[in-house]
């Protein structure tokens, strides 16, 4: 059975257009670069033509690797999500049962995830923590820092990215 990916439309078209770039302009310069290294003479002591390989390797990798994602994606339009639960999309504001701080977050795919921009993985422990929540839910959640008491203040429709 496949896996899917949950991404917002936004996550997705960045995926397409960084798959692009790999494919049409960097492959295309490690080819060049490869071929370079070659005319220097001896492959066997030649550093040059180590690096470009290494980088090829790099990026067949990373091309392999989007296209994988890019195939498994559920793309969501995170400004049609219900916002009465915690679902992918929703901006969903808590607080800190234990510090009285509040702090809000969108719930995205795991290649959307800035915690430093308040966005955060559906399949984070928190994001897992809190699908399915309501407004007044309490949430508990174990994170490296340690057990979190939070409570659902908000949940609003989600933005685009």
């Amino acid at each position: 059975m496949v896996t899917r990916i949950p991404m917002s439309k936004t996550g997705h078209r960045r995926l397409q257009e960084e798959l692009q770039r790999l494919e049409r302009v960097e492959r295309i310069e490690v080819i060049k670069a490869i071929e370079t290294a070659r005319g220097h003479g001896d492959l066997r002591e030649n550093a040059e033509y180590h690096a470009a390989k290494e980088r090829q390797g790099h990026v067949e990798g990373r091309i392999m690797e989007l296209k994988d994602k890019l195939s498994r994606a559920e793309v969501i339009d995170c400004t049609q999500v219900d916002s009465e639960r915690v679902v992918f999309g929703t901006v969903v504001t808590l607080l800190d049962l234990d510090t009285d701080e509040e702090f809000t977050y969108q719930l995205l795919g795991p290649e959307e995830a800035d915690v430093d921009n308040g966005k955060i993985s559906v399949l984070s422990p928190l994001g897992r923590a809190m699908l399915g929540k309501e407004i007044g839910d309490e949430v508990t959640v174990k994170t490296p820092g340690g057990v979190r008491h939070l409570e659902v203040l908000d949940i609003g429709a989600g933005v685009d990215p």
